[in-house]
């Protein structure tokens, strides 16, 4: 029996985007990939020289060039699976003509970290609720796993989610590779509310870092911040879950702790006291954590869950507090 050639349409073209490229090209399962990207310039680069001119440019391409391009809509309706990567914050500009039919029988994956701001949701929720997902259709990917390291073929692990896991282990056969090894959860909105949180601790901790604390107070605020994290996913959505599992523990330290952290490089600029528009410039990348923080915040009026990182977050991000005062209230709430 012939079995079916799955075809993949990634939609982004960051860094993260360009890791999954790599990392379904590298697996040897039988697929097709498309990609699209929004910036036209770049899809005539990758067609002429095979790398992606503004992100992860070491990592060559081998997607055909008819399969790259800026026509969403199309490539959706050649695909079986859709791969969001996109940062939150543009994931309703991403699908901007895109309704429910077209996604009517695709599978969704979500490798985006972050929440849907003006509804707060995460990006289940929103596909949910705008575009008539079933639950049984999606999956989240999550860390701890970042793009350089993925373009350096270091090896890596990721957390495959999804109510169905049957089809969180068909997607994770796509993405094994020599240096990425694959764990099946059914934890949707942990795994997806986690990877928002670390996002946000992620910040703290590079704000602590820019104001002068240096790795023993790293210590109690990510100790403190798996607590925290923990606290809210169960008042969320209370089922028996290990918070100390990679997809949770590992992928806050990563986000907390690496030179790659986009997150806790922005974070550490603030301490240092850039403003908030002059620190994103300078990065010329999206730290999902700034947007995600007063998302949280939202969310966690109808919640009341105890999250005094977050609020110090929020303060000093949204309610311009100074950060070296801020983070010595903190540090007094700190256990």
């Amino acid at each position: 029996m012939h079995q079916h050639t799955n075809r993949i349409t990634v939609v982004g073209g960051g860094s993260w985007a360009t890791a999954n490229i790599k990392i379904l090209t590298d697996n040897t399962t039988d697929k097709e990939i498309f990609w699209w990207m929004r910036n036209i310039h770049a899809v005539e680069h990758i067609h002429k020289f095979h790398h992606n001119p503004n992100y992860l440019s070491s990592v060559e391409i081998s997607v055909p060039a008819k399969n790259i391009s800026n026509d969403l809509k199309g490539l959706i309706h050649q695909s079986d699976f859709v791969l969001l990567n996109v940062p939150a914050a543009f994931l309703k500009d991403a699908l901007k003509g895109i309704t429910p039919a077209d996604f009517a029988g695709k599978k969704i994956v979500s490798a985006i970290k972050g929440i849907v701001p003006d509804e707060n949701q995460i990006i289940g929720e929103f596909l949910h609720q705008h575009y008539n997902m079933p639950w049984d259709h999606f999956v989240v990917i999550s860390g701890p796993c970042h793009a350089e390291e993925v373009a350096l073929e270091k090896l890596s692990y990721l957390t495959i989610a999804s109510s169905d896991t049957e089809l969180a282990a068909e997607f994770a056969g796509m993405f094994n590779t020599r240096y990425i090894k694959t764990n099946i959860s059914d934890d949707i909105y942990g795994t997806e509310y986690g990877a928002v949180l670390k996002n946000i601790y992620a910040i703290a901790g590079g704000i602590c870092h820019g104001v002068g604390y240096g790795d023993n107070f790293q210590a109690v605020l990510i100790s403190n911040a798996i607590r925290e994290l923990e606290r809210f996913v169960a008042a969320v959505h209370p089922i028996n879950r290990d918070i100390k599992e990679s997809a949770y523990l590992g992928d806050l330290m990563v986000t907390a702790y690496s030179q790659f952290s986009r997150n806790r490089t922005f974070g550490n600029m603030i301490g240092k006291g850039y403003t908030v528009t002059s620190a994103q410039l300078e990065m010329n990348m999206i730290a999902e954590g700034y947007y995600a923080v007063n998302c949280l915040h939202q969310v966690n009026k109808q919640y009341n869950v105890n999250m005094p990182i977050c609020d110090a977050v929020y303060a000093i991000l949204y309610q311009k507090r100074p950060p070296a005062l801020e983070m010595k209230h903190l540090a007094e709430r700190l256990s």
